[in-house]
């Protein structure tokens, strides 16, 4: 125990200074998170209800040393973006294929609109920049931005000054950004007189007709050019879109190798992405869609980890696990992504590798690529030391941006989500690989925007109430005209191009990163649609409400 007769008065007071600290902090959090789960119909704060349960402490009388309140901000606002880089980063480049590119150009027509409105409004009303960069980051509901703009202001003269207005402007404008999106959806669905069950209708046919998604097929081998001829021939002339996990010969499953050669009659069972089908019946014969993966006899498919770090990062065909047993991947899911390998597909640490092989071998390939869930949840910490280090030092660089006096950098924020970004795309680099299982990556966010937003919270409230009452309730009505403008005209806009209402409601969902939203949106009708186009727009989103935020500021100067 602690001799407090012994202790200099200094060591006291700072023994004294954390444990007020860390009691805060906790009570902070317990109070808002808890006030995050209560709903108002299909509402809720979520983790927005540690801001104003911050608001309320510090408006009592919390306090905190000023530097520790900095630190624990910063290193809480790190760790929640690198943790979101990481999640995002492997579908960062997939979400402009296909459709996602017209979503993603609409989501930063958002981001720029939302923009062009701030600025607007700092003319208009002669308001501090400040202010304006933290009614932008509220009523866009995007937190990091926020971290961004607060990183920002702190190297000014008189910045902890500013950083709490900024704060404070962020805790005004947030309620108005939760409403103002779902407020925009209801408005859209009424001026259109939209039938939500029609539009799941639409979405699901539309999914059906253009899907690029795989189906499981068993082709018969009528054509005489293949027989005779090596398996391999068969990939030499058709698409890279099918795996054969099986052949049938005779009424007897045998698994394919290198060296197995085609013969009439053969049945070739497999998946294959839709877009193959007809080249596939063109070049070996008549093909038969499954809706069962039905594996029988001495064959058997199971699902297994890649946990063999050996193994990362290395391609399919120098794995030759055909050549090591009688046994094929036949698909591969990483995170939300499903793959059709071939031999040049990259096997990643975290993968899932559905295998069809020998019964009897099952075990030794199991034992080969890992399948070990002790070793997927063992804490990967090196590489997430490594990817905040370089985060924080890349975010300190300086670079120029043609007409603005002063130099822009990335930030505490930016810094580390463009490593994490680029970490969670590579999956590895070298020996090191950035794989986090979702429940540290969750844990990581959750402790890091918990930590951020207590802190913003309990360092913006002492005059938080005395700002509102005089004067400071106009800013809801800026941000909520920062919130509602952009999401309503682009919200129009592309039910005018004949999008879906589902797919649209997830779009402006992520363009302003808002949970809530989405929770609201998926619950006008079941299905995906809402969640899919949110995903697609979220990482690009996320990445530009940061960097906007930062640019906004050195616009005003």
């Amino acid at each position: 125990m602690l001799d407090n007769h012994n202790m200099d008065p200094g060591e006291l007071l700072s023994s004294v200074n954390t444990a007020s600290t860390l009691i805060f902090l906790a009570l902070v959090g317990i109070a808002g998170i808890l006030v995050g789960r209560l709903r108002a119909g299909n509402l809720k704060l979520g983790i927005a209800g540690v801001l104003f349960a911050g608001l309320v402490a510090g408006h009592l009388g919390a306090r905190i040393d000023p530097s520790v309140l900095h630190f624990v901000k910063e290193f809480g606002l790190i760790l929640f973006v690198y943790s979101i880089g990481i999640e995002i980063g492997p579908r960062f480049i997939s979400s402009f294929r296909s459709n996602g590119i017209r979503l993603n150009i609409m989501a930063v027509v958002i981001i720029g609109l939302g923009f062009l409105t701030s600025l607007i409004i700092y003319k208009a009303f002669n308001l501090d920049k400040e202010v304006v960069a933290g009614l932008l980051s509220g009523a866009v509901t995007n937190t990091p931005s926020l971290g961004a703009v607060q990183s920002m202001l702190a190297g000014e003269s008189g910045g902890e000054g500013m950083a709490e207005t900024a704060g404070m402007a962020y805790a005004v404008a947030y309620p108005f950004g939760i409403i103002g999106i779902i407020l925009v959806m209801y408005l859209i669905k009424g001026f259109f007189r939209i039938s939500t069950q029609k539009e799941l209708e639409k979405y699901r046919e539309d999914l059906d007709s253009r899907s690029a998604g795989t189906v499981t097929v068993n082709i018969v081998v009528e054509n005489p050019k293949l027989f005779g001829k090596k398996i391999e021939t068969l990939k030499e002339v058709t698409v890279t879109g099918f795996v054969i996990s099986r052949i049938s010969r005779d009424g007897e499953f045998i698994v394919p190798a290198k060296d197995t050669k085609l013969y009439e009659g053969d049945i070739l069972y497999g998946i294959c992405s839709k877009d193959s089908i007809k080249q596939l019946e063109l070049v070996v014969g008549s093909l038969r869609i499954s809706e069962n993966f039905e594996i029988t006899g001495q064959l058997a498919m199971r699902h297994i980890l890649i946990t063999n770090r050996k193994l990362a990062g290395r391609k399919l065909k120098h794995i030759n696990l055909t050549g090591l047993y009688p046994a094929n991947i036949t698909r591969i899911f990483r995170g939300e992504t499903e793959i059709i390998p071939s031999g040049d597909t990259v096997l990643e640490f975290g993968d899932t590798a559905r295998v069809v092989g020998v019964r009897d071998k099952m075990n030794e390939i199991s034992k080969l690529l890992g399948n070990s869930l002790r070793d997927l949840s063992y804490p990967n910490l090196v590489p997430l030391f490594i990817g905040i280090a370089l985060g924080v030092i890349i975010g300190s660089i300086p670079f120029f941006i043609p007409g603005l006096d002063a130099p822009a950098r990335l930030g505490l924020a930016g810094g580390p989500l463009l490593v994490a970004l680029v970490f969670g795309h590579k999956g590895h680099i070298g020996k090191f690989d950035f794989y986090m299982t979702p429940g540290a990556n969750r844990f990581i966010r959750e402790m890091g925007i918990v930590l951020f937003l207590a802190c913003v919270g309990i360092g913006s409230g002492q005059h938080f109430w005395e700002t509102l009452v005089n004067g400071g309730y106009m800013w809801m009505i800026y941000a909520a005209l920062i919130t509602f403008m952009p999401l309503f005209i682009v919200g129009v806009v592309g039910r005018m191009m004949k999008i879906n209402y589902l797919t649209l409601c997830g779009m402006l969902s992520g363009s302003m990163t808002d949970p809530p939203a989405l929770e609201f949106a998926s619950s006008l009708s079941p299905g995906q649609a809402q969640a899919s186009a949110y995903a697609t727009v979220y990482p690009l989103t996320m990445f530009l409400r940061i960097l906007s935020a930062q640019v906004l500021l050195l616009v005003l100067g």
